[in-house]
């Protein structure tokens, strides 16, 4: 199965990246690949509150989504955009994967579960969870390459989840992103390598890359890794393009029939804290 990852710089405003995802779009398709898959936030990156929250609105409204959908439907593609920031029927906001069906209807979503909240050493600082709502629940989703898991970048740091979606049975997981640079350089392979191992599933990771405009900086570097740990298909650098990769689902059986982890689960109590006392 031929698979794309799209790799993008997505500007501030939805229409200027509609403009810039939709021609990597067309060049996946014109180099055979049936599943295409995009990063996080391929509808809009947009660091400041104030400037964004006015143009969020839901998810089939959304312009990048719209424009896309009649993208998959014209090449006669399935379409994972990775996530779009987007407006819920209640009011608040969600960073939502959708599948998008080669007749362009949108198959199904995933909301992103945990939020990155965090302290970096380098200063910067983030808090998802002062604009978006997490979801809360896993989603695997039968499509033309098989059954995949849908996860968006720092749910890559819980292997729990990516455990209950092989066990739903998902082959491929998918993990896009828009990961820093500083946490990209140290931890973005070796946790999708970890993953792979540890769920005998292809993790393929559709990544932002680069300096955007409202000034953030996203590490890229998409890759594909198989199950058995390898790393099949990667883009050694930040810029725009397209990673191809061919997927062999026997892999996922010969991984799993070496090492069945996922059928040797225990359940155990609770960690217990243990004391220790001077001998008299």
């Amino acid at each position: 199965m031929k698979v794309a990852l799209i790799q993008t710089r997505t500007p501030a405003t939805h229409a200027a990246a509609l403009d810039h995802v939709a021609p990597v779009v067309r060049e996946a398709a014109g180099a055979g690949a049936s599943f295409i898959a995009t990063p996080e936030c391929t509808n809009v990156v947009q660091r400041d509150r104030v400037k964004l929250i006015p143009h969020l609105v839901a998810l089939e409204a959304d312009p990048v989504v719209q424009g896309l959908r009649a993208l998959a439907a014209e090449l006669k593609v399935e379409l994972l955009i990775g996530s779009a920031l987007v407006k819920r029927p209640d009011g608040k906001f969600a960073n939502r994967s959708a599948l998008i069906g080669p007749d362009g209807a949108i198959r199904t979503t995933y909301d992103k579960i945990h939020m990155f909240d965090v302290d970096l050493p380098t200063g910067e600082r983030a808090r998802e969870s002062e604009t978006y709502t997490p979801g809360d629940a896993a989603v695997v989703a039968d499509t033309g390459i098989g059954r995949i898991g849908l996860t968006i970048c720092y749910d890559l740091r819980f292997p729990h989840l990516f455990r209950a979606l092989a066990k739903a049975g998902a082959n491929a997981i998918f993990v896009p992103a828009a990961f820093t640079r500083p946490t990209g350089e140290a931890h973005w392979e070796v946790l999708l390598r970890a993953r792979a191992i540890e769920t005998g599933a292809f993790v393929l990771a559709p990544a932002q890359g680069g300096f955007h405009e409202d000034g953030r900086g996203t590490f890229g570097h998409s890759l594909v890794v198989a199950p058995w740990g390898q790393v099949i298909a990667k883009l050694d650098h930040d810029e725009p393009g397209v990673l191809l990769a061919d997927l062999d689902f026997a892999e996922v059986a010969k991984a799993r029939g070496a090492v069945p982890a996922l059928t040797h689960d225990r359940a155990y109590a609770a960690p217990l804290t243990a004391t220790s006392q001077a001998a008299e």
